[in-house]
This record gives C-alpha cells, structure tokens and sequence, in this order.
C-alpha cells in the first residue's frame, strides 16, 4: 500500500528560501543611511584585513592551494601579490577580515559578523569585472558592492534575529555560507531559482559545530572559520550557476531535512521583512579588538584604570555583571591556552583593561599573557547576569550590549559600580564613533601600505560619489601589497 511519504512529488520552494531570492531580485535598496554605513563597513574591514597581515598565524593560511600556481585574471587579495581564483580568495579575503575579531558586529539570538561576507563578495566582484573587461563589456562598480553588502547583510541579520543556531550547537558561519551563496549567486546573473538553488544547497551542506569557540576546545579555527564559510557559498553559487539543482523542501522535509535533522523540529522565525535594517543599526568594533560581548566591560574596566593600577594587590573581588549571552559564551576560569581562548573570556579582557589601561591584539600573545596579574585578578572575578540587561539586549529599540564592573578591595573600600550600556560601535553613539572609526581604518592601513597609497584610498572611501562610480578591478588594485 502506498502512503503519502512515498510519493515522489516534488514540493514547491520552502517559503523560507524564496523569501530570500524574491528579496534579492525584486528589492530595491533606498536607504542613504544604509549606504553611507556601507562604505564605513567596506572601509572598517579592510583596514581589519591590513591589520592581521602582522600575524603570521593568519599569512600561512593565504594564497594557492598548490604553491606557485597563479590564476589568470585572477582575484586580488589585499595586501597581498596573490592572484587566486573566486573560492580561494574567498576564504583569504574573509580570513583577513575576521582574524583578529575586529570587524563589524550583529548581536541577536544568533551572533555573528556580517562583514565576513566581503570576503566572497569581494572576489566575486573582481572574478567578474576583471573578466567583463578583458572582453570589452561594462564593469561592474563599487555601487553594486556595497548593494551586495547590504543584502548579505540584512539576509545574515534578519535570519539571526530569532533563530539561535548556538542553542542547537552550530556556529554562526551558516548564516555566512547562507548570505554569500544567495547574494553571490545573483552577482553572478542568477535569478529567483538559481538563488533558491543555491540557498537550498546550503541546508544540506551540512554545517560547523561552535566546538572551536568554547572552553575547553577553544581555538584558532573560529578565526578563519567565517573566510571558509563565505568560500563555500561562494563554490556553492558556481556550482549552481553551472546548472547543479537544488532541493526545495531542504528545510521542511520530514526525517532528512535541515529542520527535523538539525533544529530539533523547529521552524525558523522571523521578527521584520528583509529590508536595510542591519546595516543601518551594525555595530562596529572601534576601541579595541575583542569579542563584542565584552566591548563595554573593557570599557568600564579602562575607565576604572587610573583607580586601581596602583592598587592591584589591595583588590579583594571584581564584580562585573553582563548579559546572559556574555555568561554563557565568554565566561570562563582556568588555563587559557592560546590568543584565540584569551579573546574570549571576558575576565581576561577586563584584567587586561584594569592593568594597562588598553586592550591590542598584541594583549592576546602568549608573552602579555604570561603576566601573573593577570591570572591573579582573574581568580577574584565574579560574573553575574543583571536580568535587565539581557532583557535589552534583546528589545529591537535598544539593543543594548551592557556591562558594569565595581573593584571591592581588601580595606572593605570600592569604587563603586562603572556602567556603559552601548558600546562605542553602537548605532546611538555613531557621532562620538565614526571619527574614531575612520583613524582606525588609516592606522590599520598605513602599517600596510605606503603613505601615499593610503592617503588615495581615505580620500577616495571618503567621497562616496566617487568610490561608487570606480570600477571594481580599480578599487582593488589600490590594495595590492
């Protein structure tokens, strides 16, 4: 007897995938707000990739697979002579952005950092322009990258609203691979079903475990984890564009589908329309290069620098009270076992801040971390959620990202309780930040490039008229190392 889970009758698109496609091919994007926030996005991640070309953990992961071996053509990866083709320089490109957990920033029941999804963006754009003008055809413009950047943010922002992939055990980078295989997919002349095409390929692909990110399995993979997830859309998008089907029902087939196999039956859902409303509200990682749950406890601890750094060994306890989110993922006690376990404990961050006043990403190395006030101040932490501030967190009008730290010291003294609810890279302090944001983006790269070279750069993202009319093979050859 046949029964209805026997019949082969192919379903119409999961709702949840044509959503995105009908977005892309049919959205027009109007906000100037977006697009001015945009070209700091396209700047601020650049000047992060500049920055972690310092790190040698970081440059042996980059160029061709197979040594020696150029591409024709091929996709520029700033900051560097290499020439690769679109999949590789993906993860580069992406691996040069997020290395040192500097660049731009969305919190919601799903963390993550949209701008890891330059790296496909970017070598798709190239990969296409520089082929456009070998053959005499109109290129594409910097004004199409940042229109790709708004999509894939807003696709990687809306879905994380609500949908919590670390509460079933998965990283953030699916939501990576999931916006740069839609928005690469259309740069690459996909329409509404190649993009379901290749959003569904993605469901299926099966996706990381957040093992990399917590305690006691922390490690250097969640540093090029993005760059790789962003390459594997991008793959995913040329495999489609070649003619590879996709599987409508990827998320709601019963027993085999993304659902029932990976988000214990739930369905995904969605608090607003996609729209411009995550690059328009991103945070971006002004002052110090840590992760983002802890942007205000290192904040408050800077500011508690000049009470204690004479008194470190009078300190009794250290009292910081955070959100739920910063408990469960960056709170941890015991060994630290490498830069990639320091930037995320909030302790250790908040030690840092107490004694030196600052936090690099040089305070990650091994040699800072060696310092025993560190550990010893570490051992008289208390954290603590404040209900409020995880409420917040989460409200669409506030997010906030809150800390408070207060020092106790042994003389039964304190200096009383240091709040900062919004971090400096918060949409409500964008006047204090951009300035700020725009020296950050010039140091990061004159320790790159020359001086002059990054003089033409400022003064070209500066004037977004002209940066949105350049072609993108131009824009590109300006970060060649």
């Amino acid at each position: 007897m046949t029964t209805l889970a026997d019949m082969n009758i192919r379903p119409s698109p999961d709702p949840e995938m044509a959503a995105i496609a009908d977005y892309l091919c049919d959205c027009e994007i109007t906000s100037e707000e977006a697009y001015e926030t945009a070209r700091h996005c396209l700047m601020d991640s650049l000047g992060c990739a500049m920055l972690a070309l310092r790190f040698p953990e970081c440059t042996k992961l980059l160029g061709p697979h197979v040594p020696g071996s150029t591409v024709p053509l091929g996709v520029r990866v700033p900051g560097t002579g290499f020439e690769l083709d679109p999949v590789k320089a993906a993860f580069d490109i992406g691996v040069l952005i997020r290395w040192l957990d500097f660049n731009d920033t969305w919190l919601a029941a799903e963390w993550g950092h949209p701008s890891d999804n330059l790296g496909g963006i970017l070598a798709v754009a190239d990969f296409i322009c520089r082929r456009r003008v070998a053959e005499g055809k109109a290129p594409l413009v910097m004004r199409d990258v940042l229109t790709a950047m708004i999509k894939a943010y807003e696709i990687q922002g809306v879905m994380a609203l609500e949908n919590g992939f670390n509460r079933v055990g998965l990283d953030h980078v699916v939501l990576v691979k999931l916006a740069s295989a839609a928005v690469a997919t259309r740069m690459l002349g996909g329409g509404r079903e190649e993009i379901i095409n290749a959003v569904s390929q993605v469901w299926v692909d099966g996706q990381s475990l957040r093992t990399y990110r917590h305690a006691p399995n922390t490690g250097s993979r969640k540093s090029w984890a993005a760059g790789d997830a962003a390459s594997r859309g991008v793959r995913l998008a040329l495999l489609t564009m070649a003619g590879e089907s996709g599987y409508p029902g990827a998320l709601t087939a019963g027993t085999w589908g993304f659902y029932d196999v990976s988000f214990r039956g739930e369905r995904f859902r969605f608090q607003r329309p996609y729209g411009s409303h995550v690059m328009e509200n991103i945070l971006f990682k002004i002052a110090f290069p840590a992760e983002f749950h802890a942007q205000t406890a290192v904040e408050c601890a800077i500011k508690l620098h000049g009470q204690v750094r004479g008194r470190l060994d009078d300190i009794e306890r250290v009292v910081i009270t955070t959100q739920e989110s910063a408990v469960r993922i960056i709170s941890k006690s015991g060994p630290l076992y490498n830069p990639a376990d320091r930037d995320h404990c909030i302790q250790y961050m908040v030690a840092i801040g107490l004694i030196f006043g600052e936090l690099t990403a040089d305070h990650y190395a091994a040699a800072v971390a060696a310092d025993p006030r560190i550990d010893r101040l570490r051992e008289r932490m208390e954290v603590m959620e404040d209900p409020r501030y995880s409420k917040e967190y989460l409200h669409p009008d506030k997010r906030s990202i809150a800390n408070a730290v207060e020092i106790f010291f042994k003389d039964g003294g304190s200096t009383g309780k240091v709040e900062v609810e919004f971090p400096l890279g918060h949409r409500r302090r964008r006047a204090e930040g951009l300035p700020l944001l725009l020296q950050k983006c010039e140091s990061n790269l004159a320790g790159r490039l020359p001086a002059g070279q990054v003089e033409k750069i400022m003064a070209l993202c500066l004037d977004r008229q002209r940066l949105e009319s350049m072609t993108v093979e131009a824009f590109m050859g300006l970060f060649v190392g």
